[in-house]
C-alpha cells in the first residue's frame, strides 16, 4: 500500500491571524483618507482660491479709486481725465482677475451671479472708453463753459461770450455722438442680461434689488439720451437763431393752478432769438389776448361742469384753456390754429414754462433785483409757506378776490387788482433773469446750466417746433410733452384744477399700484390716487379744489371699479390709451382718495413690462408698487420704465 500524500494545513495563530486583518482594514481605510483631502483640495483650489484671489484684487482696486469716488465734482472737471483713467485701469485689473472665475458661469443657481458679474465689467469697461472719448471731445469747450481751470484769467468772459463759443463748436462735437451712442448701445445690451429680480430684496436692510433696478434703469435712461442727443445737436443752430432768427412764443403755465400740459396758461412772451443771443420782444395777460377771441369749439364736459363764470353764456371753449389735452403738442396744435385768429403769426414755436424753472434758475443765480418791483429768491416766505418769488408774483398779479364774469356778455366785470396786466412783472422778470444768467461768471456756469437741465428733463420746460426736423429732434430728446406709445402697461396721471385758486401750491399726491394675476392668468391692477392739502384755507392761494382726474391706461383696459369721484365719466379712447376719468374737490387741511380698478388687455408673461409718465408741472410724487412679495417705492421726477416679475 503507498503511502498518501500529506496535507499540511497552517497552523493558525491567533495574534498573528489579528495582525492580517488589521493591515487588510489599514489597506481599505488607506484610499478614502487620501481621498477626501484631495477633494477638499481640488475644490479649494478650484473654486476658493481663486474667488479669494478675485475678491482680494477687487478690494485692492477699490481701494485706489474709493477717494475719486467720494471727492469727484463734475462742476471742476480738470482731473476727470486722470481719475477715469484710474478706474479704467482699476476695471481692466479686476476683469483680468475674473478670468478666473468666469468659467463658474455654468454652476448651477451661483454661475448665474457670476455671468452678472462678467456683464457688469464689460458694461463698465465700454462706459469707460465712451467717458474717455467724450472727453476728448468736448475738452476744448469745458474750460470756457467753467468745467475746467485753464490756468488762463478769463474771468471778465461773460456766459453769453462763452455759450457762443461753445455752440459755434456744435458742428464739430456732432460726428463723435455715433461713436460714443455705439459704446453706451453695446454696454446696456450687456447690463441688458441682468436680471434683478434674481437678487434677494435686502441684504442687512440694505435694499439690494431695488437699488440694482435703478442703476439699471438710469443707465438705460442716460444710454437713451446720448442716441436721441445727436438730432438734437443738429437741430441747435436752427432752434438757436444760427442761420436765421427765430421768435418763439413763451406760454407761462402756472403749476399752482395745474392743468393738463403743466399750468394755467396765465401770461405769454414773444422772444427773439439771434445767434444764441435772447430778447423780449413783447409780453402780455392770457386773458387780454382771450379778449380778442371769438369761442367756436366745445369745451371738454369737465370744463363745463366746473368753471361756472365763462361757461354759463356758453359752452364753447376759451383760449386760455385749450391746453387741456396731456399731449402737449395735441394741445398746441389746436392753441396755435385758433390763436392765429388773434395775431399771434410769424412765431417759430412754443416754449411752455411753469415756476420750476422760475425757482430752480433762482437756487442758481441767487437773489436778482427786478428794477421797480424788488427782489426776488426763492427763500422761504412764512406768509404762504412757499418761495418767496411765488408769493411776489402771485401777490402782484392776483390780489385777494374773485373774477367775476357778466352772465349775459361772458366779460369780465370785477376782477383784483393787477390781474389785467400780468406784462408789468412779467417782461421785466424776463429781462433780469436773461440778464443775470448771461452775465454769470465762470465759476457759476456749471450750476446755471444744471438748473436749467434739471427743469427741462422734470418737464418744467416744454417745446413745440413748427419745423419738423426740429419738432422729432425734441420729441426725440423727451423734451416735448407726448403721451408716447408704448407695448406693455402703461400709467398716465393727469389732474386738473379746475377752479380751486392756486391750491397746487400745497397739494400733495401719492400713488399705490397694486397687481394681482387672477387663475386664468388676467392681470387686475388697483390704483390708489391719495391728495392731501395740509394748510388752511385762505380764500386766495389755498380753497376748496376741484380736481378733474384722467388715468390713461394700455388701451382695451376694463373698468371694473372706481371709487371716490363725485362724479365719473364714461371711458373713452384717446392717443392710443382707454382714459378713466371724473371728478372730486380736495378741501384745505383735507384728504381725498380716488380709486380705480381695472384689467388689462393682456394676461401674464414671464414679466410684465410698465411705463408711467409724469405729468408737466408737478414735483416728484411718490409712488408705490405692490405685486406678491413685491414692494417699490419711487419718486416720480422724470418718466419711468419698470420690469417686474409676476
Amino acid at each position: 500500500m503507498e503511502p498518501q500524500p500529506t496535507i499540511l494545513i497552517p497552523k493558525i495563530d491567533p495574534e498573528k491571524n489579528g495582525e492580517v486583518l488589521e493591515s487588510k482594514k489599514k489597506l481599505k481605510i488607506k484610499p478614502i483618507v487620501i481621498v477626501i483631502p484631495s477633494v477638499i483640495l481640488a475644490l479649494l483650489a478650484i473654486f476658493i482660491v481663486p474667488l479669494l484671489i478675485f475678491f482680494t484684487k477687487v478690494k485692492a482696486e477699490y481701494a485706489k479709486i474709493q477717494p475719486i469716488l467720494v471727492a469727484s465734482s463734475f462742476s471742476d472737471v480738470n482731473k476727470i481725465k486722470t481719475n477715469i483713467l484710474t478706474i479704467k485701469t482699476s476695471v481692466s485689473e479686476v476683469r483680468n482677475s475674473y478670468k478666473l472665475i468666469g468659467w463658474m458661469k455654468i454652476v448651477p443657481y451661483f454661475g448665474s451671479y457670476v455671468s452678472d458679474l462678467g456683464h457688469g465689467l464689460n458694461a463698465g469697461g465700454l462706459v469707460f472708453d465712451a467717458g474717455e472719448i467724450t472727453l476728448d471731445t468736448i475738452d476744448p469747450y469745458l474750460a470756457e463753459l467753467g468745467f475746467k481751470d485753464n490756468g488762463q484769467k478769463d474771468g471778465e468772459k461773460t456766459a453769453q461770450e462763452r455759450i457762443d463759443f461753445v455752440i459755434s463748436s456744435i458742428p464739430g462735437i456732432i460726428p463723435k455722438t455715433d461713436e460714443i451712442s455705439k459704446k453706451f448701445a453695446e454696454a446696456e445690451k450687456e447690463l441688458s442680461n441682468i436680471n434683478p429680480d434674481r437678487y434677494p430684496e435686502k441684504i442687512k436692510n440694505i435694499p439690494v434689488r431695488e437699488k440694482l433696478r435703478s442703476i439699471l434703469d438710469l443707465f438705460k435712461k442716460v444710454s437713451s439720451y446720448i442716441s436721441d442727443s445727436k438730432p438734437l445737436l443738429e437741430s441747435m443752430p436752427y432752434l438757436l437763431g444760427i442761420d436765421s432768427d427765430r421768435n418763439y412764443l413763451v406760454l407761462f403755465q402756472n403749476d399752482k393752478e395745474l392743468r393738463a400740459t403743466g399750468g394755467f396758461l396765465t401770461a405769454y412772451s414773444v422772444m427773439k432769438v439771434s445767434k444764441a443771443k435772447f430778447e423780449p420782444v413783447s409780453s402780455d395777460d392770457i386773458y387780454n389776448l382771450d379778449a380778442r377771441y371769438k369761442p367756436v369749439l366745445p369745451a371738454p364736459i369737465a370744463i363745463v361742469d366746473l368753471i361756472k363764470g365763462p361757461y354759463v353764456l356758453s359752452q364753447n371753449i376759451r383760449l386760455r384753456d385749450l391746453n387741456y389735452n396731456p399731449d402737449f403738442k395735441v394741445s398746441m396744435d389746436l392753441f396755435t390754429q385758433e390763436s392765429k385768429k388773434v395775431g399771434l403769426k410769424n412765431i417759430d414755436g412754443i416754449i411752455a414754462v411753469d415756476t420750476g424753472l422760475l425757482v430752480n434758475l433762482l437756487d442758481a443765480l441767487g437773489e436778482i433785483g427786478v428794477p421797480g418791483f424788488g427782489n426776488f429768491s426763492t427763500k422761504i416766505e412764512p406768509k404762504c409757506n412757499c418761495p418767496q418769488v411765488i408769493y411776489e408774483l402771485e401777490s402782484f398779479a392776483d390780489v385777494e378776490g374773485p373774477i367775476i364774469w357778466d352772465p349775459i356778455t361772458g366779460k369780465i366785470i370785477l376782477r383784483p387788482a393787477n390781474s389785467d396786466n400780468r406784462k408789468k412783472i412779467i417782461g421785466p422778470l424776463m429781462n433780469s433773469i436773461l440778464a443775470n444768467a448771461f452775465g454769470q461768471p465762470k465759476d457759476k456756469i456749471p450750476k446755471l446750466m444744471d438748473s436749467i437741465f434739471k427743469s427741462v428733463m422734470e418737464k418744467h420746460v416744454l417745446f413745440y417746433l413748427y419745423d419738423e426736423k426740429a419738432q422729432s429732434a425734441v420729441e426725440g430728446f423727451g423734451i416735448a410733452g407726448r403721451i408716447e406709445n408704448y407695448e406693455g402697461d402703461y400709467l398716465h396721471i393727469n389732474d386738473s384744477n379746475l377752479g380751486g385758486r392756486k391750491s397746487n401750491l400745497y397739494v400733495k399726491q401719492e400713488v399705490d399700484q397694486e397687481i394681482i394675476v387672477t387663475k386664468d392668468g388676467s392681470i387686475e391692477k388697483t390704483v390708489t390716487i391719495t391728495y392731501k392739502n395740509p394748510e388752511k384755507y385762505d380764500g386766495w392761494l389755498n380753497s376748496v379744489l376741484p380736481n378733474w382726474v384722467r388715468v390713461y391706461v394700455p388701451k382695451g383696459s376694463t373698468l371694473i371699479a372706481v371709487e371716490g369721484l363725485e362724479k365719473k365719466y364714461d371711458s373713452y379712447e384717446e392717443l392710443g390709451k382707454t382714459v378713466f376719468s371724473g371728478y372730486f374737490k380736495l378741501r384745505p387741511e383735507g384728504v381725498s382718495k380716488v380709486t380705480f380698478k381695472y384689467s388689462l388687455p393682456f394676461k401674464k408673461s414671464t414679466d410684465l413690462k410698465m411705463f408711467i409718465q409724469k405729468q408737466p408741472g408737478t414735483d416728484a410724487p411718490l409712488y408705490i408698487l405692490r405685486s406678491g412679495k413685491l414692494e417699490e417705492e419711487f419718486l416720480l421726477n422724470v418718466d419711468k420704465e419698470i420690469r417686474i416679475k409676476l
